[in-house]
């Protein structure tokens, strides 16, 4: 393991420590997961998720007051480097992240919705003092249908945003710790950036 990290580039090395002094959320479950092979030479990829369980193990009245819900959010971050980057990554890092969260059915009709979401993304980063270049990202609207067997289920709908930004420099520690913020945020969990209405929760 030490042959293999000495053979990283010093640049990827470092982020990698970066990220390693991230300060975590309690109300995520966060792991490190393969990362893709053909996005970058480098990569390190992380998958989280916020569950209802968790949150009501730390808040009595939630539990109390309907039941389990599971998962609240889901989400990706994988942190790229490539020493010779194709010229749209503006930098020598990437990092593409990935986030889901379930939604009451009367919200997809909400036309800011999409804009909400890259709004919570721009805050976070903003917050945690993450500089940043070259981002952008798609959110979208997802509405599962059941049918045969499973015709008994109820409709669901999804907020999906995929996002993808350079960072400044290797010192990417601040970007973990917003993305988590925003994960955070999609499941309904305080704290919110100030001003900001957390999504409404799904009913059970």
């Amino acid at each position: 393991m030490v042959t293999a990290l000495a053979q990283l580039p010093a640049d990827f090395q470092s982020a990698l420590r970066s990220l390693r002094a991230a300060v975590g959320r309690s109300e995520l479950r966060l792991e490190e997961i393969p990362a893709p092979a053909r996005l970058a030479p480098y990569a390190v990829a992380l998958e989280a998720e916020v569950l209802d369980a968790v949150i009501r193990s730390r808040a009595p009245e939630r539990a109390a007051a309907a039941p389990d819900s599971g998962e609240l959010a889901t989400g990706r971050f994988i942190l790229l480097h490539d020493p010779e980057p194709p010229a749209v990554w503006q930098g020598t890092f990437r990092i593409v992240t990935y986030i889901r969260a379930r939604l009451e059915p009367e919200m997809a009709e909400d036309s800011l919705l999409g804009s909400v979401a890259w709004t919570w993304l721009v805050e976070a980063l903003e917050k945690h003092g993450a500089d940043y270049t070259a981002a952008g990202g798609t959110a979208t609207r997802v509405l599962s249908e059941s049918f045969g067997t499973l015709a008994g289920r109820r409709e669901s709908i999804d907020i999906e945003l995929r996002a993808s930004w350079t960072p400044a420099s290797p010192a990417v520690r601040s970007h973990l710790e917003a993305w988590a913020d925003m994960v955070c945020t999609f499941a309904g969990v305080p704290p919110l950036p100030e001003g900001v209405a957390p999504l409404p929760r799904r009913r059970a």
